[in-house]
C-alpha cells in the first residue's frame, strides 16, 4: 500500500512551486506521473506540510491510499524507488576520497570521511526499500573508515564486523582440488580465476551438479560458491569477495574493481560500467563452451584482461 499525493500547484508565487519541487525531491517520492507522487504508506504524514502549503497558496492537494492490482504493477511501483543510481554516485565520492587519502592530512581526511558518511545517511533515509546496494555501500564505507584509521591511527584496534572473515595462510592451500557447481556463472568463474591466478596456481577444479545434495564434493576438496561450501557468500559479500578477503587480496584496487562488477552481476547492488560488457562476454563463452574446464579457461582470459586494463591503481 502507498500514499499518493495528487496536486495542482499554484501558478504564483514561483517560490512556492520551487519549494514544493525541492521538498518532493528531498522526500525521495516516486513520480507516478506529473502531479502524482508516491510514498510508502508508513511515510504518508510526510506529505502533510506540502498539502498545507499548496492549499494555503490556492493550489489543490489531496493524499489517497492506493494499492497495486498484480505483481507486475507492484514491481513497476517499486522501481520508482530504486536508488541504485544514487548509490553509484555516492560510491564515486567514496572512491575519490580513497584515492586522495595519501595526499591528505588527518584532519582533512576525517572531515571528508564525515561528509561521505553523512551523504550515505541522507541517501538511506529515502531508501524506503533497501536492498543489495544499501548493504554494499555500508560495507564500502566501513572499509574506507578502516583504511583511514590504518593510515592515521596505526595500532588502533579495529572492530571486526559481525561477518568478519578470518585471514588464511596461503601456503596451506596449494595444489588442492576446488569444487563448485557445474556450469559456472560470473561469481564461480571469477572465483576460479582468482584461485588459480592468486591463490593456488596448481588448482584442479571439480564441477558438481548438486554439491549440496546428490553429488557432494570429493573428500578433501575445497568447496566454493554453494550452500555449505568452505568459501561462499558471507553477509553482503559474494564468494569472490570472501575469497579475496580470506587471503588478504582485498587491498588490491584492481581486484576490488573486478569484485564490484562480479557483485553487481551476481546479487545486484551498485551498478558499475563494466558489468554489462562482462555479462555479455561471459554469456557468449557459456554458449560456446559446453565443458566447464574450457569455459573457466576462456573466462580467465577475460578476467586477466580486466585486471590488466587501466583502472583505479593505474
Amino acid at each position: 500500500m502507498w500514499a499518493a499525493l495528487f496536486l495542482t500547484l499554484p501558478t504564483q508565487p514561483s517560490a512556492v512551486r520551487l519549494r514544493i519541487w525541492r521538498a518532493l525531491k528531498t522526500l525521495g517520492c516516486g513520480a507516478l506521473r506529473d502531479g502524482v507522487y508516491l510514498l510508502p504508506e508508513a511515510q504518508a504524514t510526510l506529505f502533510d506540510p506540502l498539502v498545507a502549503e499548496v492549499r494555503a497558496h490556492g493550489g489543490h492537494a489531496s493524499v489517497l491510499d492506493v494499492s497495486t492490482r498484480d505483481p507486475a504493477q507492484h514491481a513497476e511501483v517499486l522501481a520508482l524507488f530504486d536508488r541504485a543510481e544514487a548509490y553509484g554516485q555516492w560510491r564515486m565520492e567514496a572512491q575519490a576520497l580513497a584515492a586522495a587519502l595519501p595526499a591528505l592530512d588527518a584532519t582533512e581526511a576525517r572531515r571528508r570521511l564525515r561528509a561521505v558518511g553523512d551523504a550515505l545517511q541522507v541517501l538511506q533515509r529515502v531508501d524506503y526499500y533497501p536492498g543489495a546496494a544499501a548493504a554494499q555501500a555500508r560495507v564500502e564505507l566501513d572499509a574506507l573508515r578502516q583504511d583511514l584509521e590504518a593510515r592515521f591511527s596505526p595500532g588502533e584496534p579495529v572492530a571486526q564486523a559481525p561477518h568478519g572473515i578470518p585471514r588464511l595462510d596461503l601456503r596451506k592451500f596449494q595444489g588442492k582440488r576446488w569444487a563448485t557447481r557445474a556450469r559456472p556463472w560470473v561469481d564461480r568463474l571469477a572465483c576460479a580465476w582468482l584461485i588459480r591466478r592468486f591463490i593456488d596456481p596448481d588448482a584442479r577444479f571439480v564441477w558438481l551438479a548438486d554439491p549440496a545434495g546428490s553429488t557432494p564434493a570429493p573428500r578433501g576438496a575445497l568447496g566454493f560458491d554453494y550452500d555449505g561450501a568452505r568459501f561462499t557468500h558471507v553477509g553482503s559479500r559474494v564468494s569472490f569477495e570472501v575469497l579475496a578477503a580470506s587471503f588478504g587480496l582485498d587491498a588490491d584496487a584492481r581486484l576490488q574493481h573486478i569484485a564490484r562488477a562480479v557483485h553487481f552481476l551476481d546479487i545486484g547492488g551498485i551498478p558499475v560500467p563494466e558489468a554489462a560488457g562482462l555479462e555479455a562476454v561471459l554469456s557468449g563463452l557459456r554458449a560456446v563452451h559446453a565443458d566447464d574446464d574450457p569455459l573457466a579457461q576462456a573466462a580467465a582470459t577475460v578476467f586477466d584482461a580486466l585486471y590488466a586494463a587501466p583502472g583505479p591503481s593505474a
